[in-house]
């Protein structure tokens, strides 16, 4: 399938693809977006002009400033959307091609708008299921024969995180302040953290509501999945050190998560569906699924000086989890727990096997004993101010690109 609109080959924006956004410009107040090549296709101007009449929506759900209420509509209606955006994109379609006039009312070149963020995010659950990772941070901080907590691989461990300070790609964050305490000392002292992390995650976004008491299984999830985003989620080392102990992740983690601003549908990830990591011992049975949930998306961080270049410090990818998104959504719910629409779920630090592969500086600089070493001679044990950590994700096969885009955020010193 190929759109009359011209796409590079490297493009993470293909006709396969067609992310939805929440965009603005300087004469377009915030609507829904898909993203095709370089440009984005206004879904509210195509509402207004009826080309989305045979399908049962009111055209006015794409002239709001979050996705939700179009989520809300379930999925039928975004699969019928997603398929008519596509038909109109389609190289032998002349309803947009045919029509100068129409294509400048309904395109947007990406570099001309702004990204919002996609969501109103209601809650925000961060998982840890990376089992390279945690493994890691076990053999760091315990004991390295025992690194795994008795817990882990019969549970997909998470915390409830703050949803207000989630921020989508090029809001720049200020360094967090906090409590920390020295090893040598007696007391903590309060000031800017020292260790500022990046944690390389995809979250996913639901788009159907349970209610109180009702629990989801692995293999109904997917219908409860509308996509997926890349995510950065910050982290304070030195305050999470002083204040995990005895409720876990608190202020060293709620200061700020940024996110990628297109949303990618589990339809277009279709074809990088892989099967995970063997899970042993076996998961009880409220965690048992059928199929691959599993997806092999190539992940890089890069880190850029400010007024440097870009340093590629981390090759991953999501294909390593060791809990799988389904079965965090259905370990998520079966407690009762309702899940909402717009809800977000990150999956915890990627980290392979392979240093080249961790996923935090935490584990790239073996807890700051190992500095990186960058292009302009500087190193960096954690994240310095006036730093830029990108993020940047997609899937290939048989030479179909399907990407993300990128989350890129500049860190600023404390206020």
């Amino acid at each position: 399938m190929h759109s009359w609109i011209e796409i590079d080959a490297h493009s993470d924006f293909p006709i396969q693809n067609l992310p939805f956004g929440i965009f603005r410009t300087s004469d377009r107040d915030p609507r829904v977006g898909v993203a095709i090549g370089e440009y984005i296709l206004d879904l509210c101007e195509l509402g207004r002009r009826d080309f989305f009449e045979l399908i049962d929506i009111d055209p006015t759900v794409f002239h709001r400033p979050y996705l939700n209420d179009f989520i809300a509509l379930g999925k039928p209606i975004w699969r019928a959307v997603r398929n008519r955006v596509s038909e109109l994109l389609r190289n032998d379609n002349e309803e947009i091609s045919g029509n100068s006039n129409l294509i400048r009312a309904v395109l947007v070149k990406q570099s001309e708008a702004e990204m919002m963020l996609p969501v109103k995010v209601g809650n925000y659950t961060d998982f840890y299921s990376s089992i390279e990772h945690a493994t890691n941070v076990g053999t760091m901080f315990r004991d390295p024969k025992n690194a795994l907590l008795p817990n882990w691989k019969h549970i997909p461990i998470g915390y409830h995180g703050r949803a207000s300070s989630i921020v989508v790609s090029g809001t720049d964050i200020h360094r967090p302040k906090g409590q920390t305490k020295a090893p040598d000392a007696d007391l903590p002292t309060f000031g800017p953290t020292r260790l500022l992390d990046f944690e390389l995650e995809v979250a996913f976004i639901t788009g159907k509501e349970t209610q109180l008491g009702d629990s989801i299984t692995p293999n109904e999830a997917d219908d409860y999945i509308f996509g997926l985003v890349l995510f950065n989620d910050w982290s304070a080392r030195d305050m999470q050190t002083w204040e995990y102990v005895p409720l876990g992740p608190f202020l060293a983690k709620s200061f700020a998560s940024s996110v990628s601003p297109w949303v990618v549908t589990l339809d277009a990830l279709e074809p990088f569906k892989v099967k995970g990591p063997v899970q042993d011992p076996k998961p009880l049975p409220y965690l048992e699924f059928t199929g691959n949930h599993n997806y092999n998306l190539k992940l890089e961080v890069l880190l850029q000086p400010e007024g440097g270049a870009e340093n590629s410090i981390c090759r991953s990818n999501y294909r390593y989890m060791y809990w799988n998104m389904n079965q965090q959504l259905a370990h998520q719910s079966s407690n009762g727990c309702n899940i909402q629409i717009g809800d977000m779920y990150a999956s915890g630090t990627i980290s392979g096997a392979e240093k080249d592969s961790f996923g935090s500086m935490l584990e790239l600089t073996w807890r700051g004993t190992n500095p990186l070493q960058l292009s302009d001679g500087t190193e960096r044990k954690f994240i310095n101010d006036g730093d830029t950590v990108i993020m940047r994700g997609h899937g290939e096969r048989h030479g179909l690109r399907i990407g993300f885009g990128e989350v890129r955020t500049k860190v600023l010193p404390a206020v």
